[in-house]
């Protein structure tokens, strides 16, 4: 099994916003510290501004942070969120199945079962777990730019919520 760009990407960010806490961050930033591209970043935080991680703000000021509290982020749900429409097989897929042995195949089921332990592992972890005590993670990714607004601890509004 392999991860897609667009999860590690999602992951990078969600872990970035994370470890700079009550400061909005612009995607250019991310993307830097990230080692991304500001291109697919983009596709990414319009992908979590959509499914409700992130508030992103426009203009001149703007960034982006969490729109809710990092033990709240689960790492299924944000794999789920982005793994979901990517059938991890053939018979996986609800279209027209081109396998011969699918109506017979054992190995559809334990696929099932291993797929369901998977999610089940990264559902029991937050994105509290991947950046609390992480200082090696916290040097590599917190911005101490000035420009960067300071927020407080509270969540943006959901008027707030704009699209990157």
């Amino acid at each position: 099994m392999r991860l897609t760009t667009r999860t590690n990407l999602a992951m990078r960010t969600l872990m970035c916003l994370a470890v700079n806490d009550g400061k909005l961050v612009r995607k250019s930033e991310i993307a830097k510290s990230c080692g991304a591209s500001e291109n697919h970043l983009a596709q990414v935080i319009n992908a979590l501004a959509q499914n409700g991680y992130i508030s992103t703000l426009r203009g001149r000021s703007g960034g982006l942070r969490l729109s809710r509290d990092a033990h709240e982020i689960s790492v299924g749900s944000v794999f789920r969120c982005f793994e979901a429409d990517l059938p991890f097989a053939e018979c996986f897929e609800n279209g027209e199945i081109k396998c011969p042995i699918s109506p017979c195949c054992r190995l559809q089921t334990t696929l099932k079962r291993a797929l369901a332990a998977f999610y089940g592992v990264l559902d029991t972890v937050t994105l509290v777990d991947l950046v609390d005590g992480n200082t090696e993670l916290h040097d590599i990714l917190s911005l101490s730019d000035p420009v960067i607004a300071m927020l407080g601890t509270t969540r943006a509004a959901p008027e707030a919520k704009m699209q990157a």
